[in-house]
């Protein structure tokens, strides 16, 4: 017997409901697939201060900074259950670490009598000094690769310039922009490649790339005027921030376009400080009155590190670097977002994390 009309339109709407409920299981897989989450090991907490710096990370979660200590400023080398302080140079009183290999060689800047100097470390707390460009007075280191390559700046009478050492030491200018003024190169991956700032006299700043010593303008987001970039991946894709009219993005250039990674919920700024091979960012962004540490994927956007990670006391404010194995570096410090407009400017302790995936 023929349906009626009646009959026909309450299958039509079981068939519509059944099709919607599967597309909300597949979305629903589909997050969750996307949603990793991640144990916490706590690498122990630092004193107070602004001075503090924590950026560097290798694949065997060993982390690089400085902070003050006992000894005055000191650079570090922190892991599991120890935390290693970096030397100085004769005469000096500081030090700052800021990237560390998987060899355990780190990258800084120590002080001398006159003026500051990069230095390389070695796992045995071995210095040497990363020395500027002829005719400069000073120089700082801020990335290694896995070859001992380390980049950063030279600084004296004609301004910063952008500087490649190769294992040896030997210092080399990379090449400027064309109309740009100073240059600091920020990171570098094991190909040789580098990323960081171009200035002109202005202050105006424009993401740069440097393959093979040549400079490449990774420019902005639509409509921006400024940008930086932090860090590089094995394959040349980049990370940073492009700063306009709406405030400071999180931003990543691949093959020669720039995409904005968006800000967290409450919040409209951000920033990408890291990128793995994988092409996972890590960085920190606004929500509400706070800073919070963020992990960015291809597949499920960005997502705050606070919402993966077990219920806990402590508050991540910024994922500063993610190895290849996927082990984010993050620094945060105890107390809720409850607490009254919490300031993150002021002093407080500051909590070393390594996050590591679950499987």
């Amino acid at each position: 017997m023929p349906c009626t009309t009646s009959e026909a339109m309450q299958a039509f709407v079981r068939s519509i409901c059944v099709l919607w409920l599967c597309v909300v299981f597949i979305l629903a897989a589909a997050a969750t697939a996307y949603a990793i989450s991640y144990t916490v090991v706590d690498l122990g907490t630092l004193e107070e201060g602004n001075s503090i710096l924590v950026r560097g990370l290798n694949n065997n979660g060993e982390a690089a900074g400085s902070s003050v200590s006992g000894r005055g400023h000191r650079g570090f080398v922190i892991g599991r259950g120890r935390i290693d302080r970096l030397a100085t140079l004769p005469n000096g009183d500081h030090s700052v670490a800021r990237s560390i290999n998987d060899a355990g060689e780190v990258v800084g800047s120590a002080n001398t009598l006159t003026s500051v100097r990069g230095v390389r470390a070695t796992r045995n707390g071995a210095l040497q000094e990363l020395p500027p460009l002829p005719g400069d007075n000073a120089s700082e280191a801020f990335s290694i690769n896995t070859r001992g390559d380390a980049v950063g700046l030279s600084s004296g009478p004609t301004g910063v310039s952008a500087v490649l050492w190769s294992r040896n030491g030997a210092v080399q200018k990379l090449g400027v922009l064309a109309g740009w003024g100073s240059s600091r190169a920020f990171a570098i991956n094991d190909g040789g490649d580098a990323v960081g700032t171009a200035t002109l006299a202005s202050g105006r700043k424009h993401a740069v790339r440097w393959s093979r010593g040549t400079p490449i303008d990774l420019g902005t987001l639509p409509g921006d005027g400024d940008s930086e970039a932090f860090a590089i991946n094995s394959a040349g894709d980049a990370v940073g921030i492009s700063i306009g009219a709406r405030g400071t993005r999180a931003v990543l250039w691949r093959d020669g376009n720039v995409q904005d990674l968006g800000t967290l919920a409450g919040g409209n700024i951000s920033r990408a400080l890291g990128i793995n091979d994988r092409g996972d960012v890590v960085g920190s962004a606004a929500a509400g009155h706070d800073l919070h540490a963020f992990v960015w994927t291809s597949g499920g956007g960005i997502q705050d590190l606070n919402a993966l990670i077990p219920v806990s006391s402590f508050i991540l404010m910024e994922a500063v670097a993610v190895n290849a194995r996927g082990v984010i570096l993050a620094i945060g410090r105890d107390g809720s977002d409850d607490e009254a407009q919490h300031d993150h400017h002021a002093e407080f302790p500051v909590r070393v994390f390594l996050l590591e995936p679950q499987p």
